[in-house]
This record gives C-alpha cells, structure tokens and sequence, in this order.
C-alpha cells in the first residue's frame, strides 16, 4: 500500500523534503512508517496526524492514508 507522508515546519527542513510517498506492506502501522525516517528526523519530538486526526504510533494504516508530522508548536 502506498502512503503519503507530509513534514511541517522544521521536520522538512532537516528532513529535505516536504512530501513523499511510501510504500509500506498491508497491515503496516504508524510506528512502521516512522521506522523509514531519514536519520535527521530520528529522536526529534513530533505529533501525528492521519488524515487530519491526530494519531498514535500503533495506529493502523490504510492505502492512500496520509500522514503529517507536526513538531510542537508554542506561543502567546
């Protein structure tokens, strides 16, 4: 199955990209997909979000799902 990945703010600025498309196997779940993170993502504090609804990393993926990270956010 194929999904679209999508990184905001600082993720895609050390990740180098702002979208791609992965191609996972059925029955994946988020934490498989973030196993296919460039090394420059690794360890860095994020929120995620399938299709606009926030997620955790064992919930499951579907075809044409896509998935945003989001770093945190602050202000006042």
């Amino acid at each position: 199955m194929n999904v679209r990945l999508r990184l905001f703010a600082g993720l895609r600025q050390v990740a180098g990209f702002k979208e791609k498309v992965v191609t996972l196997p059925e029955g994946a779940v988020v934490s498989d997909l973030l196993g296919q993170l460039p090394s420059s993502i690794v360890g860095r504090t994020f929120y995620i979000a399938i299709n606009e609804e926030y997620a955790r990393r064992d919930t499951a993926l579907k075809d044409g799902d896509l998935v945003a990270l989001l770093p945190p956010v602050s202000g006042g």
